[in-house]
């Protein structure tokens, strides 16, 4: 029970971090130091989850 409500919790940080990129990108460019910080932000949530779900 614990394990599915920590995976719930980590797909919506996911995907609030994942929109936060998007939005990032958009207004200030891929190459931008925000985003290229946010993508990695949303890279170790990723890894985080892929471990989890393991």
């Amino acid at each position: 029970m614990r394990s599915r409500f920590y995976r719930q919790i980590l797909k919506l940080l996911i995907e609030m971090k994942r929109k936060d990129m998007y939005k990032k990108a958009n207004d200030l460019g891929f190459t931008h130091p925000e985003t290229v910080t946010c993508s990695q932000e949303l890279d170790v949530l990723l890894n985080i989850y892929s471990h989890k779900a393991a």
